[in-house]
């Protein structure tokens, strides 16, 4: 059985009072950290605060995003969530077009992958302009279509506002950082990169087996906030 769902299973055995001895015998102890919002989006749908900080550790250095609320509160809302639950822990860039952006957010399990693909949230109006260094959410041409892919201007992409892309946040340290990351175009069949139906069904392994220059993000976290003293 996939480690995580063994470990979202003991989490919410634990949750019910019941004891983990009930894995199968011969199972390794469930990691403690996994979260039992991974494989429950309805678990994680608390209101972000009107601002906070999350930082990502990543295979080439350090990234802060600040994220307004005011600026698109669904995909604020998602994202706190997401960070929170650890949804952003090894996690690929994925696609990387040189003079455009860098794109990730597919969970490296395909369990976790599969039930946040989806979980949808409504669109939200844009506000802020997609200029470089600021997050926005992937989606399609259907609406509401956004879950939990994400990418990062690399430079100013002001034809994406009328199309509807609302950003959320901006890369306020670790822009160099972000330009350094390898830079990979599209999945297959229109190029040589990661086929994201692939990601959705192998997950991290298929990244790491047939792609292995990738970089990832290691963890994600929010940031406290900053004293007033």
């Amino acid at each position: 059985m996939n480690r995580t769902v063994m470990g979202l299973l003991a989490a919410f055995l634990l949750a019910l009072g019941l004891p983990g001895a009930l894995l199968a015998e011969g199972e390794d102890a469930p990691k403690p950290a996994a979260n039992p919002a991974l494989l429950a989006p309805s678990l994680a749908t608390e209101q972000a605060p009107d601002a906070f900080r999350v930082q990502f550790d990543t295979t080439k250095g350090k990234i802060v995003i600040d994220v307004k609320r005011e600026w698109s509160p669904n995909g604020a809302d998602r994202f706190y969530n997401l960070v929170k639950i650890g949804f952003y822990e090894d996690i690929a860039f994925f696609r990387v077009i040189p003079g455009f952006m860098a794109q990730f957010g597919i969970n490296g399990d395909p369990a976790v992958s599969k039930i946040w693909k989806q979980a949808t949230i409504t669109d939200d109006p844009v506000v802020q302009s997609n200029a470089r260094g600021f997050i926005t959410y992937a989606k399609t041409r259907a609406p509401n279509s956004r879950t939990t892919q994400l990418f990062i201007n690399l430079k100013d992409n002001k034809a994406l506002d009328r199309q509807g892309f609302a950003p959320f946040g901006q890369v306020v340290e670790g822009m160099d950082v972000v330009d350094a990351i390898f830079k990979i175009g599209e999945g297959a069949p229109r190029g040589k990169g990661p086929a994201q139906g692939r990601i959705q069904s192998q997950g991290n392994d298929y990244l790491k087996k047939s792609f292995s220059s990738l970089d990832y993000i290691t963890s994600a976290k929010i940031l406290p906030e900053a004293s007033d003293g």
